[in-house]
């Protein structure tokens, strides 16, 4: 164990993010830290990093133990250069020893102007100086929020491998749940001032948490099935109550101080959208470029009323300045946009626009839409906002209060109060928890309007768009048909110059060199056939009863694990007897159908 945090507790004004929680860190953890905007994700990693204090508890570090820190907004000094600012605070024999190392990392990460002033790059180009610095530093840790923010996709694929063969422990924030799948081994979730700990991936852990969820709604179904037998016995009145009654009351009212598990709160939205005419959004041979460099070269394209497109490409190379034509805030060198009568563009820049921190959420949302008609009905500002995550008592905070998370969110229900037709997102995954990220995803799939979208996230463009729109060098940008991983798949088959693999279709074998000779079955074949739809019953039965053993054992997070190995197995052995089943059942009806001529 190389990092302890014991029974830590933290809080701002009357908000309690850790509520006596305990933390460790034992050598090679890979932990990924989650939960909502605002639960205190940044506040732990502050605390573990030792850059926070908490209210109370302790930390315990082993000793001669080193620990990188990257924090999501890293602070520079403006004077230096991006290798003096990699390389500081190593000694001359440290530097020698570490700046081949630095560069590799810079370059990797985008980064190639080594001797480039801090003071001239960009907040993006910081972070991954920043990241530079803390992965070419020699140490036993690492402390990652937001790793992927400010990178593109190579480069987070490049960084995924890097901490998939780090040998050190690492404890980070992200949201990007590919991330997360491939890297952690142990996801920690911070919900309502508590710590739940899975041992799993992201997969994994959400079928875990649901496990839990059940368990404890069930648990509280219990209590209130109690609750009312004791209030019907209390409500009968004084007759026949002894000493021995006095339990019964004291009973009842320990269980009406408990509160109970309850319905987990969830964001909720209503597709919410103006009429889009036939006439929608048409590029015509735009070009754009800044001084020598060119962004966007002769586009054409005409976007259809049902559109899902991601937008891809290097850092800086143009997919903002391509919302920002579209939207009509940059004009563009030549060409034109030609947009519908009825076009109504929702823009969730990159950065939320000014709000004002002094003003109450309340008044801020009002100041967009005071009520919106939705598939649930006509709701108010409070309702919406509501929906959003922000319960009453938090709608009249200050925006000042809010953290980066729930600003970021915040800005997007006042885009989507407007009821936009077409909606223009620029990295919308940066900042928002994954319980919103999964609304959104919900709500895109039911919008009735266009989505164009700017992501790294790979998990949600696989889940939002239908095609992909590639950035290459010299302005040109190819179009790609599917989600990111078909994308994926044609780019690599595009490099190696291979056509794409084909799907491989189930077929029957042919059982003669001769095309005229009848298939049929074998004597082995024949027996399997008669007795495989008992066996497939049999291994059905087998995982409901399976399901229904994890259930019981939903808080036993040692005994689950051993249970999900067990299911994982299971449904292995189903999926190959029934695969085995279609190809014995496409045989017996080929046999038919030769008996039948």
């Amino acid at each position: 164990m190389i990092l302890t945090a014991e029974k830590v507790t933290k809080s701002y004004s009357d908000k309690i993010l850790l509520n006596e929680v305990s933390f460790y860190v034992n050598e090679g953890n890979k932990i990924g830290i989650i939960g909502i905007n605002g639960a205190g994700k940044t506040t732990l990693l502050r605390i573990l990093a030792q850059s926070e204090v908490p209210d109370s508890g302790t930390l315990t570090r082993q000793a001669g133990v080193r620990i990188g820190y990257l924090p999501q907004s890293p602070v520079l000094a403006a004077d230096q250069t991006v290798l003096e600012q990699v390389l500081l605070g190593a000694t001359a024999e440290q530097r020698e020893l570490q700046e081949y190392e630095a560069k590799t990392i810079l370059t990797k990460l985008g980064i190639t102007a080594f001797d480039q002033k801090i003071s001239e790059l960009s907040g993006g180009q910081r972070k991954r100086v920043a990241m530079a610095g803390v992965l070419s530093t020699p140490c036993e840790a690492l402390i990652l929020d937001e790793p992927t923010n400010h990178l593109d996709n190579d480069m987070i694929a490049w960084l995924e491998t890097y901490l998939m063969r780090y040998t050190g422990a690492i404890v980070m924030v992200t949201h990007d749940r590919y991330f997360l799948d491939r890297v952690v081994s142990k996801i920690v979730e911070i919900d309502k001032g508590n710590l739940y700990t899975y041992d799993a991936n992201y997969s994994k852990y959400v079928e875990l948490k649901a496990l839990r969820e059940e368990m404890e709604q069930g648990t509280e179904r219990k209590r209130r099935s109690i609750l009312r037998t004791e209030l019907e016995w209390i409500r009968r009145g004084p007759r026949a109550r002894g000493t021995k009654s006095k339990s019964r009351i004291e009973r009842f009212e320990e269980l009406s101080e408990k509160t109970g598990a309850g319905a987990t709160q969830k964001l909720s939205l209503s597709s919410v959208s103006s009429r889009l005419g036939k006439k929608t959004i048409e590029l015509e041979g735009i070009s754009k470029g800044f001084g020598q460099r060119v962004c966007i070269k002769h586009f054409d394209h005409v976007v259809a009323r049902d559109a899902r497109i991601g937008i891809v490409g290097e850092n800086g190379c143009g997919k903002s300045t391509l919302l920002n034509i579209i939207s009509g805030r940059l004009a563009p060198d030549t060409g034109s946009v030609i947009r519908g009568d009825t076009v109504r563009v929702g823009y969730f820049a990159q950065e939320c626009e000014h709000m004002d921190a002094s003003l109450r959420v309340i008044d801020y949302i009002k100041g967009f839409a005071e009520y919106i008609v939705t598939t649930d009905g006509r709701l108010s500002a409070s309702q919406m906002l509501e929906k959003f995550l922000f319960p009453p008592d938090l709608q009249w905070n200050t925006i000042g209060r809010l953290s980066g998370g729930e600003r970021r969110r915040l800005f997007l229900l006042s885009i989507l109060m407007q009821a936009p037709n077409v909606l223009l997102l620029d990295e919308p995954t940066n900042d928002l928890d994954i319980d919103t990220l999964v609304v959104l995803e919900e709500y895109l799939e039911n919008f009735d309007g266009i989505v164009l979208t700017v992501s790294h996230d790979r998990y949600f463009l696989d889940k939002v768009v239908d095609v992909i729109f590639e950035f290459q060098a010299g302005g040109t940008i190819k179009q790609y048909l599917g989600a990111y991983s078909a994308y994926m798949t044609a780019r690599t088959a595009d490099a190696t110059g291979q056509e794409p693999e084909a799907p491989k279709q189930a077929s029957v074998k042919k059982r003669s060199d001769g095309d005229n000779q009848k298939v049929r079955f074998s004597f082995k074949e024949q027996r399997e056939y008669e007795a495989i739809d008992d066996e497939i019953a049999q291994l059905e039965q087998k995982q409901r009863t399976l399901e229904e053993e994890m259930q019981k054992q939903a808080s036993n997070y040692e005994k689950l694990e051993q249970l999900m190995a067990q299911k994982e197995m299971l449904d292995q052995g189903l999926a190959e007897k029934t695969e085995r089943w279609f190809y014995l059942q496409a045989l017996a009806e080929k046999i038919a159908e030769q008996g039948a001529n």
